[in-house]
């Protein structure tokens, strides 16, 4: 009886164990489909820093992490794959233009865009091209995903003005969506929709089943960055000077926020009680979910286009003045932060107690606790 128990003891540990270490990959742009910016993770109250790998460009794009890699992109035109304990390059895949775009891991495949106009899928082991998908302009936003009745579909933006549903494993084309100007940003999934903001100035809210467009929302100003979605409602800044919530069931504003006259394109962080974004203005701003009210503002001294990171009670981001900051998510206080340089419009990517970050002086960055 004591063997049996002993055993049962074990699986149940090794279960844990499982589940700890997949609840610690950050497969995508801001975590997950709905672009919400929160990880179950936690990051030491120090972070120190574990290594740096140098590419030949300005890094826009942020890391996807899983399985002790980290994918990221590069201007120099490469997605690079490096073991995340130590920096090393596992592979390396060249487009025909800078890669922006964020990648995205999913059953084995990395996928990302690059400025070339293509989309690539790409064996994440070897990097290997499986396939690659043709639209009519450069691809700046992430990719996003949803699991349909036949299989995983991939949602993209282009400068061609359009959505692109793109199947996941044959990379051919499930049905395009036209707007009405470039699509800078990652589409949002949720609950059977997807919703964008573009240089059109208008929410887009789409079927996933067919691409029909469910509502059009006037946001104000052009959308640069990337909307979140929680309990039908999208969050998102725009090149006006106002963050917006938008009852997408309604097809009206909730409430805006404005507080200086500047944009934004930070993509947010929400949360159940409050969302976090930074703003032109040099700042991080914390507004209270239900109504758009100010609950603390941090600043920096550069502007903040990095979209931040929700880990526990901490948010980390980076700025243009070319450091990257970690914040108390209480009161917006100074934590910790680290001074590369150079502009951080790279947004973060943490799992297994680790910050990995890139940067315009070309470098990919990995922050955690100092090895014992």
């Amino acid at each position: 009886m004591y063997l049996v128990r002993y055993i049962a003891s074990l699986l149940l540990l090794l279960l844990a164990l499982c589940s700890a270490e997949a609840a610690e990959s950050w497969p995508m742009f801001r975590g997950g489909p709905a672009l919400l910016g929160v990880t179950s993770a936690s990051l030491p109250a120090q972070l120190k820093l574990l290594w740096s790998f140098k590419t030949g460009g300005a890094i826009k794009s942020s890391a996807a992490l899983a399985d002790g890699r980290a994918f990221i992109g590069s201007s120099d035109g490469h997605l690079y794959a490096l073991n995340s304990t130590n920096g090393q390059p596992l592979w390396t895949f060249k487009t025909a233009g800078p890669v922006e775009s964020s990648p995205l891991l999913l059953n084995g495949r990395v996928f990302f865009g690059s400025s070339d106009a293509f989309l690539y899928a790409l064996d994440a082991a070897t990097g290997k091209l499986v396939w690659k998908y043709e639209t009519g302009d450069k691809i700046l936003g992430s990719p996003n995903w949803v699991k349909s009745a036949q299989a995983n579909w991939l949602l993209v933006g282009s400068y061609d003005f359009k959505l692109h549903c793109v199947a996941a494993d044959t990379g051919k084309a499930v049905w395009t969506y036209e707007s009405g100007n470039y699509i800078n940003g990652s589409p949002a999934v949720a609950d059977g929709q997807t919703a964008f903001g573009g240089c059109d100035a208008v929410l887009h809210v789409i079927s996933l089943a067919d691409g029909k467009q469910i509502k059009e929302v006037p946001a104000g100003a052009y959308v640069a960055g990337s909307v979140a979605l929680a309990n039908n409602h999208a969050y998102f800044g725009h090149y006006e000077n106002e963050f917006q919530c938008i009852d997408i069931t309604e097809g009206k504003k909730v409430w805006g926020y404005k507080d200086h006259d500047f944009p934004y394109f930070s993509s947010p962080a929400v949360l159940k009680d409050r969302v976090l974004f930074g703003g032109r203005d040099k700042q991080l701003h914390c507004v209270n979910r239900a109504d758009g009210q100010m609950l603390w503002s941090f600043a920096t001294r550069g502007k903040v286009d990095s979209s931040p990171v929700v880990c526990g009670n901490k948010v980390v981001v980076g700025s243009d003045d070319g450091s990257i900051y970690m914040v108390s998510l209480d009161t917006g206080k100074e934590l910790w932060s680290y001074e590369i340089g150079q502009p951080v419009d790279s947004s973060p990517a943490v799992a297994d107690g680790r910050l990995i970050i890139g940067s315009d002086d070309g470098s990919v960055y990995c922050f955690g606790a100092k090895p014992k």
